[in-house]
Protein backbone atom coordinates (compact mmCIF):
# COMPACT_ATOMS: atom_id res chain seq x y z
CA UNK A 1 0.00 0.00 0.00
CA UNK A 2 1.26 3.49 -0.70
CA UNK A 3 0.31 6.56 1.29
CA UNK A 4 -1.13 9.74 -0.68
CA UNK A 5 -2.79 13.02 0.00
CA UNK A 6 -6.22 11.86 0.12
CA UNK A 7 -5.40 8.15 2.14
CA UNK A 8 -3.48 5.37 0.98
CA UNK A 9 -4.56 2.94 -1.90
CA UNK A 10 -3.74 -0.95 -2.02
CA UNK A 11 -2.79 -3.39 -4.61
CA UNK A 12 -1.63 -7.16 -4.86
CA UNK A 13 1.18 -9.13 -5.54
CA UNK A 14 -0.51 -10.12 -8.65
CA UNK A 15 -1.54 -6.68 -10.05
CA UNK A 16 2.09 -5.30 -9.26
CA UNK A 17 3.02 -8.30 -11.72
CA UNK A 18 0.80 -7.66 -14.40
CA UNK A 19 2.23 -3.74 -14.05
CA UNK A 20 5.85 -4.94 -13.87
CA UNK A 21 4.92 -6.54 -17.63
CA UNK A 22 3.20 -3.68 -19.14
CA UNK A 23 5.99 -1.28 -17.85
CA UNK A 24 9.31 -4.24 -19.39
CA UNK A 25 6.93 -4.27 -22.63
CA UNK A 26 6.79 -0.34 -22.60
CA UNK A 27 10.23 -0.06 -22.12
CA UNK A 28 11.40 -2.54 -24.14
CA UNK A 29 8.68 -0.80 -27.16
CA UNK A 30 11.19 2.74 -26.96
CA UNK A 31 14.46 0.69 -27.55
CA UNK A 32 15.56 -0.29 -23.67
CA UNK A 33 17.57 -3.48 -24.08
CA UNK A 34 20.06 -5.42 -22.16
CA UNK A 35 22.26 -3.68 -20.02
CA UNK A 36 20.76 -0.45 -20.34
CA UNK A 37 20.28 2.05 -17.71
CA UNK A 38 16.64 3.00 -16.65
CA UNK A 39 16.71 5.68 -14.00
CA UNK A 40 14.24 6.16 -11.33
CA UNK A 41 13.56 9.88 -9.73
CA UNK A 42 11.08 8.53 -7.62
CA UNK A 43 9.44 8.43 -3.62
CA UNK A 44 8.83 4.88 -1.83
CA UNK A 45 5.64 3.96 -3.69
CA UNK A 46 3.88 1.31 -5.81
CA UNK A 47 5.37 2.72 -9.38
CA UNK A 48 8.49 2.13 -8.02
CA UNK A 49 8.09 -1.30 -6.79
CA UNK A 50 7.10 -2.21 -10.29
CA UNK A 51 10.05 -0.70 -11.80
CA UNK A 52 12.29 -2.99 -9.28
CA UNK A 53 11.00 -5.97 -10.79
CA UNK A 54 10.27 -4.65 -14.44
CA UNK A 55 13.52 -3.05 -15.67
CA UNK A 56 16.39 -5.54 -13.91
CA UNK A 57 13.84 -8.69 -15.12
CA UNK A 58 14.15 -7.60 -18.53
CA UNK A 59 17.16 -8.07 -18.45
CA UNK A 60 18.13 -3.36 -18.61
CA UNK A 61 19.56 -1.74 -15.23
CA UNK A 62 17.67 -0.23 -12.56
CA UNK A 63 19.53 3.01 -11.28
CA UNK A 64 17.55 5.25 -8.49
CA UNK A 65 18.96 8.59 -8.17
CA UNK A 66 19.20 10.11 -5.16
CA UNK A 67 16.99 13.37 -4.93
CA UNK A 68 18.16 14.43 -2.10
CA UNK A 69 22.16 14.76 -3.53
CA UNK A 70 22.87 18.22 -4.66
CA UNK A 71 21.86 18.67 -7.80
CA UNK A 72 25.50 19.00 -9.70
CA UNK A 73 25.98 15.47 -8.25
CA UNK A 74 22.57 14.27 -9.60
CA UNK A 75 23.34 15.33 -13.08
CA UNK A 76 26.60 13.68 -12.55
CA UNK A 77 25.52 10.55 -11.12
CA UNK A 78 22.96 9.90 -14.12
CA UNK A 79 25.96 11.32 -16.64
CA UNK A 80 28.33 8.73 -15.30
CA UNK A 81 26.12 5.93 -15.07
CA UNK A 82 24.99 6.55 -18.92
CA UNK A 83 20.83 6.34 -17.99
CA UNK A 84 18.94 6.78 -21.01
CA UNK A 85 15.12 6.56 -19.54
CA UNK A 86 14.27 8.68 -15.85
CA UNK A 87 10.93 7.77 -14.12
CA UNK A 88 9.77 10.53 -12.54
CA UNK A 89 7.42 11.24 -9.83
CA UNK A 90 5.25 14.34 -10.15
CA UNK A 91 5.63 15.53 -7.30
CA UNK A 92 9.28 16.13 -7.85
CA UNK A 93 9.15 18.01 -11.71
CA UNK A 94 10.20 21.01 -10.01
CA UNK A 95 13.48 19.52 -8.48
CA UNK A 96 14.02 17.45 -11.58
CA UNK A 97 13.28 19.97 -14.38
CA UNK A 98 16.14 21.97 -13.82
CA UNK A 99 18.16 18.88 -14.41
CA UNK A 100 17.01 17.63 -17.65
CA UNK A 101 18.85 19.81 -19.95
CA UNK A 102 22.31 18.22 -18.13
CA UNK A 103 21.84 14.81 -18.51
CA UNK A 104 23.36 14.23 -21.40
CA UNK A 105 22.30 10.40 -22.39
CA UNK A 106 18.78 10.71 -21.40
CA UNK A 107 16.11 10.00 -24.17
CA UNK A 108 13.15 9.40 -22.60
CA UNK A 109 11.48 11.24 -19.67
CA UNK A 110 8.55 8.82 -18.34
CA UNK A 111 6.55 10.73 -15.45
CA UNK A 112 4.39 8.99 -12.90
CA UNK A 113 1.32 10.36 -11.35
CA UNK A 114 -0.60 13.87 -12.42
CA UNK A 115 1.20 16.92 -14.03
CA UNK A 116 1.69 18.74 -17.47
CA UNK A 117 4.07 16.51 -19.13
CA UNK A 118 4.92 19.84 -21.50
CA UNK A 119 6.90 21.68 -19.09
CA UNK A 120 9.06 19.07 -19.98
CA UNK A 121 10.40 20.04 -23.40
CA UNK A 122 14.07 19.31 -23.82
CA UNK A 123 15.71 18.52 -27.83
CA UNK A 124 15.74 15.28 -28.83
CA UNK A 125 13.80 13.78 -25.15
CA UNK A 126 10.41 11.98 -25.55
CA UNK A 127 8.05 12.77 -22.67
CA UNK A 128 5.55 10.39 -21.25
CA UNK A 129 2.88 9.97 -18.53
CA UNK A 130 3.69 6.39 -16.47
CA UNK A 131 -0.22 5.53 -16.95
CA UNK A 132 -0.36 5.84 -20.84
CA UNK A 133 2.52 3.95 -21.66
CA UNK A 134 1.36 1.30 -19.69
CA UNK A 135 -2.26 1.20 -21.39
CA UNK A 136 -2.29 -1.08 -23.88
CA UNK A 137 0.46 -2.60 -23.03
CA UNK A 138 -0.03 -6.66 -22.43
CA UNK A 139 0.02 -7.83 -18.80
CA UNK A 140 2.63 -10.65 -19.60
CA UNK A 141 6.01 -10.11 -20.47
CA UNK A 142 8.35 -13.32 -22.41
CA UNK A 143 11.10 -12.38 -19.89
CA UNK A 144 14.38 -13.66 -20.89
CA UNK A 145 16.85 -15.78 -19.17
CA UNK A 146 19.84 -13.40 -17.58
CA UNK A 147 22.77 -15.04 -16.16
CA UNK A 148 22.46 -14.29 -12.79
CA UNK A 149 25.80 -12.54 -12.51
CA UNK A 150 25.28 -9.53 -14.90
CA UNK A 151 24.20 -6.41 -13.55
CA UNK A 152 20.59 -5.76 -11.83
CA UNK A 153 20.86 -2.44 -10.21
CA UNK A 154 23.13 0.07 -9.57
CA UNK A 155 23.38 2.78 -6.87
CA UNK A 156 25.84 5.50 -6.23
CA UNK A 157 27.31 6.66 -2.97
CA UNK A 158 26.65 10.11 -0.98
CA UNK A 159 29.59 11.93 -2.53
CA UNK A 160 30.58 13.41 0.98
CA UNK A 161 34.43 12.97 -0.30
CA UNK A 162 34.55 13.91 -3.48
CA UNK A 163 32.05 12.40 -6.50
CA UNK A 164 29.66 10.07 -6.03
CA UNK A 165 31.10 6.04 -6.77
CA UNK A 166 28.84 3.78 -8.52
CA UNK A 167 28.49 0.27 -6.92
CA UNK A 168 26.84 -2.18 -9.58
CA UNK A 169 24.44 -4.97 -8.15
CA UNK A 170 23.99 -8.45 -9.95
CA UNK A 171 21.05 -10.83 -9.89
CA UNK A 172 23.08 -13.16 -7.81
CA UNK A 173 23.90 -10.26 -4.92
CA UNK A 174 20.70 -8.77 -4.56
CA UNK A 175 19.15 -12.25 -4.32
CA UNK A 176 21.41 -13.77 -1.61
CA UNK A 177 21.51 -10.63 0.03
CA UNK A 178 17.55 -10.61 0.00
CA UNK A 179 17.62 -14.23 1.44
CA UNK A 180 20.12 -12.89 4.27
CA UNK A 181 18.34 -9.98 5.47
CA UNK A 182 15.04 -11.68 5.69
CA UNK A 183 16.55 -14.61 7.85
CA UNK A 184 15.19 -14.60 11.49
CA UNK A 185 18.12 -13.34 13.34
CA UNK A 186 17.94 -9.79 10.84
CA UNK A 187 15.22 -8.54 9.97
CA UNK A 188 13.18 -11.84 10.41
CA UNK A 189 10.23 -10.99 7.57
CA UNK A 190 7.69 -13.19 6.56
CA UNK A 191 4.09 -13.51 5.14
CA UNK A 192 2.69 -12.39 8.66
CA UNK A 193 4.57 -9.04 8.39
CA UNK A 194 3.60 -5.37 6.95
CA UNK A 195 6.87 -3.31 6.70
CA UNK A 196 6.51 -0.15 6.16
CA UNK A 197 9.96 1.09 3.99
CA UNK A 198 10.65 4.40 5.18
CA UNK A 199 14.45 3.80 4.21
CA UNK A 200 14.17 5.48 0.66
CA UNK A 201 14.26 3.62 -2.60
CA UNK A 202 17.40 5.13 -4.16
CA UNK A 203 19.17 4.46 -0.67
CA UNK A 204 20.96 1.33 -1.69
CA UNK A 205 17.83 -0.38 -2.70
CA UNK A 206 15.99 0.53 0.22
CA UNK A 207 18.21 -2.03 2.09
CA UNK A 208 16.89 -4.59 -0.33
CA UNK A 209 13.29 -4.38 1.55
CA UNK A 210 11.08 -4.66 -1.82
CA UNK A 211 12.70 -7.51 -2.96
CA UNK A 212 13.08 -9.32 0.72
CA UNK A 213 9.10 -8.62 0.86
CA UNK A 214 8.30 -10.62 -1.93
CA UNK A 215 10.71 -13.05 -1.66
CA UNK A 216 9.01 -13.67 1.56
CA UNK A 217 5.60 -13.08 0.90
CA UNK A 218 5.72 -9.75 3.56
CA UNK A 219 3.68 -7.08 2.62
CA UNK A 220 4.99 -3.33 1.35
CA UNK A 221 3.63 0.18 2.88
CA UNK A 222 5.49 2.76 1.38
CA UNK A 223 4.92 6.20 2.53
CA UNK A 224 5.73 8.02 -0.84
CA UNK A 225 7.03 11.75 0.01
CA UNK A 226 5.18 11.83 3.29
CA UNK A 227 8.34 11.70 5.98
CA UNK A 228 7.47 14.03 8.57
CA UNK A 229 6.46 13.12 12.01
CA UNK A 230 2.86 13.82 11.89
CA UNK A 231 1.64 12.30 8.53
CA UNK A 232 3.94 9.26 9.20
CA UNK A 233 2.49 8.69 12.33
CA UNK A 234 -1.08 8.94 10.70
CA UNK A 235 -0.07 6.00 8.40
CA UNK A 236 1.22 3.95 10.97
CA UNK A 237 -1.93 4.75 12.60
CA UNK A 238 -4.25 3.85 9.96
CA UNK A 239 -2.07 1.37 8.03
CA UNK A 240 -0.91 -0.88 11.02
CA UNK A 241 2.44 -2.03 9.84
CA UNK A 242 4.33 -4.23 11.54
CA UNK A 243 7.94 -3.50 11.51
CA UNK A 244 10.49 -0.64 10.27
CA UNK A 245 12.85 0.20 8.23
CA UNK A 246 14.37 3.93 8.40
CA UNK A 247 17.20 5.76 9.54
CA UNK A 248 17.81 6.88 13.07
CA UNK A 249 16.92 10.56 12.61
CA UNK A 250 13.93 9.81 11.11
CA UNK A 251 12.96 7.38 13.86
CA UNK A 252 13.92 9.94 16.66
CA UNK A 253 11.81 13.25 14.87
CA UNK A 254 9.10 10.53 15.15
CA UNK A 255 9.50 9.68 18.61
CA UNK A 256 9.35 13.15 20.18
CA UNK A 257 6.05 14.01 17.55
CA UNK A 258 4.56 10.92 19.46
CA UNK A 259 5.51 12.04 22.75
CA UNK A 260 3.44 14.94 21.82
CA UNK A 261 0.28 13.41 20.88
CA UNK A 262 0.16 10.36 22.76
CA UNK A 263 -3.59 9.92 21.48
CA UNK A 264 -2.24 8.05 18.62
CA UNK A 265 -2.24 4.37 18.22
CA UNK A 266 1.32 2.92 16.93
CA UNK A 267 0.66 -0.42 18.82
CA UNK A 268 1.06 -2.27 15.78
CA UNK A 269 4.70 -1.72 15.72
CA UNK A 270 6.52 -4.76 16.81
CA UNK A 271 10.10 -4.21 15.49
CA UNK A 272 12.08 -0.92 14.02
CA UNK A 273 15.04 -1.45 11.93
CA UNK A 274 17.95 1.77 11.83
CA UNK A 275 20.73 2.17 9.64
CA UNK A 276 23.06 4.43 8.33
CA UNK A 277 24.39 5.92 11.45
CA UNK A 278 24.04 5.06 15.43
CA UNK A 279 20.66 4.85 17.03
CA UNK A 280 21.31 6.41 21.03
CA UNK A 281 20.62 4.20 23.76
CA UNK A 282 18.03 6.99 25.41
CA UNK A 283 15.87 6.34 22.06
CA UNK A 284 16.20 2.56 21.81
CA UNK A 285 14.83 3.04 25.25
CA UNK A 286 12.47 5.16 24.93
CA UNK A 287 10.45 2.85 22.34
CA UNK A 288 11.16 -0.46 24.28
CA UNK A 289 9.66 0.96 27.83
CA UNK A 290 7.16 3.15 26.27
CA UNK A 291 5.30 1.49 23.07
CA UNK A 292 6.72 -2.30 23.45
CA UNK A 293 8.85 -1.74 20.16
CA UNK A 294 12.14 -3.01 20.08
CA UNK A 295 14.35 -0.92 17.94
CA UNK A 296 17.36 -2.43 16.32
CA UNK A 297 20.27 -1.69 14.28
CA UNK A 298 22.51 -3.03 11.29
CA UNK A 299 25.73 -1.91 9.82
CA UNK A 300 25.99 -1.50 6.12
CA UNK A 301 27.20 0.15 3.49
CA UNK A 302 26.56 1.31 -0.28
CA UNK A 303 29.49 -1.08 -1.23
CA UNK A 304 27.83 -3.60 0.82
CA UNK A 305 24.79 -4.04 -0.27
CA UNK A 306 24.11 -2.71 2.55
CA UNK A 307 23.75 -5.26 5.26
CA UNK A 308 26.96 -6.82 6.58
CA UNK A 309 26.28 -6.93 10.44
CA UNK A 310 22.65 -7.00 12.80
CA UNK A 311 21.66 -6.33 16.22
CA UNK A 312 18.93 -8.31 16.82
CA UNK A 313 19.14 -9.30 21.18
CA UNK A 314 18.37 -12.33 22.33
CA UNK A 315 15.38 -13.15 23.80
CA UNK A 316 16.53 -14.71 26.91
CA UNK A 317 18.89 -11.73 27.75
CA UNK A 318 18.34 -9.17 30.34
CA UNK A 319 16.41 -5.92 29.19
CA UNK A 320 19.74 -4.09 29.98
CA UNK A 321 22.30 -7.09 28.29
CA UNK A 322 19.72 -6.38 25.04
CA UNK A 323 19.72 -2.51 25.03
CA UNK A 324 23.26 -2.53 25.50
CA UNK A 325 23.16 -4.92 22.46
CA UNK A 326 21.14 -2.90 20.49
CA UNK A 327 22.99 0.10 20.62
CA UNK A 328 26.10 -1.91 18.69
CA UNK A 329 26.24 -2.74 14.93
CA UNK A 330 25.33 -6.60 16.26
CA UNK A 331 27.03 -9.73 14.75
CA UNK A 332 28.41 -10.09 10.95
CA UNK A 333 25.81 -12.27 8.46
CA UNK A 334 27.25 -15.60 7.95
CA UNK A 335 28.36 -15.03 4.23
CA UNK A 336 30.19 -11.74 5.19
CA UNK A 337 34.02 -11.80 6.61
CA UNK A 338 35.33 -9.55 8.51
CA UNK A 339 38.51 -7.90 9.84
CA UNK A 340 40.41 -5.00 11.54
CA UNK A 341 43.54 -4.05 10.52
CA UNK A 342 45.83 -1.25 12.47
CA UNK A 343 47.59 1.67 10.80
CA UNK A 344 50.73 -0.48 9.98
CA UNK A 345 48.35 -3.16 8.26
CA UNK A 346 48.59 -5.57 11.00
CA UNK A 347 45.40 -7.66 11.89
CA UNK A 348 43.77 -6.99 15.60
CA UNK A 349 42.55 -9.78 17.56
CA UNK A 350 38.61 -10.20 18.47
CA UNK A 351 39.03 -8.82 22.40
CA UNK A 352 36.22 -6.05 22.07
CA UNK A 353 39.39 -4.05 23.32
CA UNK A 354 41.88 -3.38 20.16
CA UNK A 355 40.70 -0.90 17.61
CA UNK A 356 40.92 -0.60 14.04
CA UNK A 357 39.50 -0.22 10.83
CA UNK A 358 36.81 -2.74 9.49
CA UNK A 359 37.55 -4.06 6.27
CA UNK A 360 34.92 -6.89 4.60
CA UNK A 361 34.35 -9.03 1.99
CA UNK A 362 31.68 -11.72 0.85
CA UNK A 363 29.47 -12.31 -1.90
CA UNK A 364 27.40 -9.36 -1.77
CA UNK A 365 30.23 -6.55 -1.42
CA UNK A 366 31.56 -4.79 -4.26
CA UNK A 367 35.08 -5.64 -5.37
CA UNK A 368 35.00 -2.19 -7.41
CA UNK A 369 33.37 0.81 -8.65
CA UNK A 370 31.50 1.03 -11.44
CA UNK A 371 33.53 3.01 -14.66
CA UNK A 372 37.34 2.39 -13.06
CA UNK A 373 39.49 0.59 -14.52
CA UNK A 374 41.41 -2.20 -12.74
CA UNK A 375 44.75 -0.29 -12.66
CA UNK A 376 43.45 2.95 -11.16
CA UNK A 377 40.69 1.44 -8.50
CA UNK A 378 39.98 3.09 -5.38
CA UNK A 379 42.34 2.37 -2.50
CA UNK A 380 39.12 1.27 -0.95
CA UNK A 381 39.97 -2.12 -2.17
CA UNK A 382 43.31 -4.26 -0.86
CA UNK A 383 43.40 -7.71 -1.87
CA UNK A 384 39.98 -8.73 -2.01
CA UNK A 385 38.96 -6.43 1.19
CA UNK A 386 36.69 -4.05 1.05
CA UNK A 387 38.42 -1.13 3.44
CA UNK A 388 34.88 0.52 4.92
CA UNK A 389 36.73 3.64 7.01
CA UNK A 390 35.11 2.62 9.65
CA UNK A 391 36.64 2.22 13.19
CA UNK A 392 35.97 -0.22 15.65
CA UNK A 393 36.61 -3.38 17.83
CA UNK A 394 34.82 -6.80 17.70
CA UNK A 395 33.67 -9.00 20.90
CA UNK A 396 35.33 -12.43 21.18
CA UNK A 397 31.62 -13.48 20.23
CA UNK A 398 31.64 -11.82 17.08
CA UNK A 399 29.89 -8.73 17.68
CA UNK A 400 30.87 -5.59 15.89
CA UNK A 401 30.88 -2.27 18.11
CA UNK A 402 31.79 1.13 15.40
CA UNK A 403 33.24 3.56 17.60
CA UNK A 404 34.18 6.17 14.74
CA UNK A 405 34.31 7.00 11.24
CA UNK A 406 38.36 7.13 10.29
CA UNK A 407 37.89 10.61 8.88
CA UNK A 408 35.73 11.53 11.84
CA UNK A 409 37.59 10.41 14.85
CA UNK A 410 39.08 12.80 16.64
CA UNK A 411 42.80 12.95 17.19
CA UNK A 412 43.91 15.20 20.43
CA UNK A 413 47.65 14.89 22.33
CA UNK A 414 47.93 11.97 20.41
CA UNK A 415 45.33 9.82 21.78
CA UNK A 416 41.71 8.90 20.55
CA UNK A 417 38.60 10.40 20.68
CA UNK A 418 35.04 8.82 19.52
CA UNK A 419 32.79 11.57 18.09
CA UNK A 420 30.10 9.05 17.76
CA UNK A 421 30.67 8.08 21.58
CA UNK A 422 30.20 11.56 22.63
CA UNK A 423 27.48 12.17 20.50
CA UNK A 424 25.45 9.40 22.04
CA UNK A 425 26.08 10.71 25.79
CA UNK A 426 24.82 13.87 24.67
CA UNK A 427 21.77 12.44 23.23
CA UNK A 428 20.96 10.91 26.39
CA UNK A 429 20.55 14.33 27.92
CA UNK A 430 17.01 15.40 27.95
CA UNK A 431 17.12 19.03 27.09
CA UNK A 432 19.20 17.72 23.68
CA UNK A 433 17.14 17.49 20.55
CA UNK A 434 20.38 16.57 18.51
CA UNK A 435 24.10 16.70 18.93
CA UNK A 436 26.84 16.26 16.44
CA UNK A 437 30.72 16.24 16.98
CA UNK A 438 33.51 17.25 15.15
CA UNK A 439 37.47 17.91 15.54
CA UNK A 440 38.84 21.23 15.42
CA UNK A 441 42.70 22.23 15.00
CA UNK A 442 43.95 23.05 18.50
CA UNK A 443 47.48 24.88 19.08
CA UNK A 444 48.25 22.92 21.97
CA UNK A 445 46.81 19.15 21.77
CA UNK A 446 46.82 19.16 17.59
CA UNK A 447 42.97 18.30 17.52
CA UNK A 448 40.23 18.49 20.17
CA UNK A 449 36.36 18.27 19.96
CA UNK A 450 33.39 20.90 19.18
CA UNK A 451 29.65 19.74 20.20
CA UNK A 452 27.27 21.10 18.03
CA UNK A 453 23.87 20.96 19.71
CA UNK A 454 20.31 21.64 18.78
CA UNK A 455 18.42 22.11 22.00
CA UNK A 456 14.69 20.36 22.65
CA UNK A 457 13.68 23.23 24.93
CA UNK A 458 14.55 26.61 26.28
CA UNK A 459 18.57 27.31 27.00
CA UNK A 460 20.89 25.89 28.82
CA UNK A 461 24.55 26.35 30.10
CA UNK A 462 27.54 24.30 27.99
CA UNK A 463 28.79 24.31 31.58
CA UNK A 464 25.62 22.08 32.45
CA UNK A 465 26.43 19.85 30.08
CA UNK A 466 29.72 19.43 30.26
CA UNK A 467 29.07 18.33 33.72
CA UNK A 468 26.32 15.98 32.44
CA UNK A 469 29.25 14.46 30.66
CA UNK A 470 31.82 14.38 33.14
CA UNK A 471 30.40 11.04 34.81
CA UNK A 472 30.17 9.12 31.45
CA UNK A 473 33.81 10.06 30.04
CA UNK A 474 37.41 10.47 30.70
CA UNK A 475 37.74 14.34 31.98
CA UNK A 476 40.64 14.83 28.88
CA UNK A 477 37.82 13.78 26.59
CA UNK A 478 34.91 16.75 27.28
CA UNK A 479 34.71 19.76 24.79
CA UNK A 480 35.69 22.74 25.43
CA UNK A 481 34.00 24.27 22.77
CA UNK A 482 30.64 24.19 22.46
CA UNK A 483 27.96 25.44 19.49
CA UNK A 484 23.83 25.78 19.88
CA UNK A 485 22.18 25.50 16.52
CA UNK A 486 18.75 26.01 15.58
CA UNK A 487 19.28 23.00 13.40
CA UNK A 488 22.52 20.98 12.09
CA UNK A 489 22.39 20.30 8.29
CA UNK A 490 22.17 16.56 6.72
CA UNK A 491 23.35 14.88 4.05
CA UNK A 492 21.12 12.97 1.37
CA UNK A 493 21.92 9.54 3.06
CA UNK A 494 20.14 11.03 6.84
CA UNK A 495 23.53 11.62 8.80
CA UNK A 496 24.99 15.03 9.89
CA UNK A 497 27.16 16.75 7.50
CA UNK A 498 30.35 17.19 9.12
CA UNK A 499 32.00 18.38 6.44
CA UNK A 500 30.05 21.44 6.29
CA UNK A 501 30.24 22.37 10.06
CA UNK A 502 33.91 21.58 9.55
CA UNK A 503 34.00 24.14 6.50
CA UNK A 504 31.51 26.88 8.55
CA UNK A 505 34.33 26.75 11.46
CA UNK A 506 37.09 27.40 9.80
CA UNK A 507 35.13 30.39 7.86
CA UNK A 508 34.82 31.40 11.72
CA UNK A 509 30.66 31.45 10.94
CA UNK A 510 29.75 29.64 13.91
CA UNK A 511 29.40 31.29 17.31
CA UNK A 512 31.50 29.08 19.50
CA UNK A 513 31.29 29.07 23.60
CA UNK A 514 33.98 27.94 25.73
CA UNK A 515 33.36 26.02 28.83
Amino acid sequence: MTAGQEGHSTTTYAETGRNAARLAGALRAIGVGEGDRVATFMWNNQQHVEAYFAVPAMGAVIHPLNVRLFPEQIVYTANHAEDQVVIVDHSLLPVFLPLLPGLRSVRHVIVNGPANVSVLDAPGVEVQSYEALLHGQPDSYAWPEVDERSAAAMCYTSGTTGDPKGVVYSHRSIYLHSMAASLPDVIALSREDLALAVVPQFHVLAWSLPYGAFLTGASLAMPDRFLAPEPLAAFIAAVRPTKGVGVPTVWGNLLRYLEAHPEIDISSMEEIVAGGSASPESMVRAYAERYGITLMQGWGMTETSPLGSFARPSAAAGVQKSIAHQTGQGRFCAQVEARLIDEHGDELPWDNTSVGELQVRGPWVTGSYYGEDTGTQDDRFSDGWLRTGDMGRISPDGCLTLTDRMKDVIKSGGEWISSVELENHLADHPAVLEACVIGVPDDKWGERPLACVVLADGPIEASELKNFLNDRIARWQLPERWVFLPSIAMTSTGKYDKKALREQYAQGALRVVMA
